[in-house]
């Protein structure tokens, strides 16, 4: 090999190392500008760190690895064009305290994977697993095979965000949850008694609950006493 194509080579791995700096520092200060909100880590099997940010209501954004996960980004709830740009956005429903295209737009780049609802299939993507109302007359709000809630496993750990959703018997089938976030704010989901039912049903270790506007939020954590549920309080109103 001469020492031109050698010196050409080792130019592109400098600018390639150069240039994978640059988007860790950029990833790192976008993190910085999210530093406003609340936080809690998580370790990995393997000891990696997940780190789940609360930004308000249904808004959540989880960070592993350097890559970003927005979960139902709201421009009401956070200035997003400060936020890192998102490898995947997570859409539970259509409703406008879920689905923003404004904040989509503000973390959106190319490559980033959009998954959302089917009423929202032409703008934000596809979606999985079921979360709906079951109440009579209340299944107006969310009715079944309309919304998402999601599981997501990070190197052995599994976090499960319900969207809005009841007590749905679907909730059965879950195994092996770390982390979950229930909605707990009537009539739009669920009331205390059907939050703690419902966390019942498969055990998560932590439960963040959310979207929970002016329920007293305090009575789930009395409700689950003695449960060996975790429950975490966090500024999720």
């Amino acid at each position: 090999m001469s020492i031109f194509a050698e010196t050409l080579i080792k130019n592109r791995e400098i600018m390639r190392l150069k240039s994978c700096m640059l988007m860790c520092s950029l990833f790192m200060a976008s993190l910085a500008s999210a530093s406003n909100f609340a936080s809690d880590s998580f370790k990995t099997k393997s000891g990696k760190e997940l780190i789940i940010t609360f930004i308000k209501h249904g808004s959540l954004m989880l960070t592993y690895d350097n890559h970003s996960i927005q979960v139902d980004p709201v421009s009401e709830y956070a200035d997003y064009t400060t936020f890192p740009k998102a490898d995947i956005i997570l859409i539970t429903h259509e409703h406008g305290d879920h689905l923003d295209p404004k904040a989509i737009q503000a973390v959106e780049k190319s490559g980033t994977e959009i998954i959302a609802n089917e009423n929202s299939q032409k703008k934000l993507g596809k979606g999985k697993v079921p979360a709906y109302n079951t109440t009579p007359g209340r299944d107006k709000y969310h009715p079944r095979h309309r919304d998402n809630g999601y599981i997501l496993t990070f190197d052995g750990l599994r976090v499960y965000i319900a969207g809005d959703t009841e007590d749905i018997p679907e909730m059965k089938d879950l195994k092996d949850i770390d982390i979950a976030f229930l909605p707990v704010n009537q009539p739009y989901t669920m009331t205390v008694p059907q939050a703690a039912k419902a966390a019942k049903m498969f055990s998560p270790k932590i439960l963040y609950p959310y979207h929970y506007g002016d329920t007293k939020i305090g009575e789930l954590k009395d409700a689950l006493k003695g449960s060996g549920i975790d429950v975490r309080i966090r500024e999720l109103q």
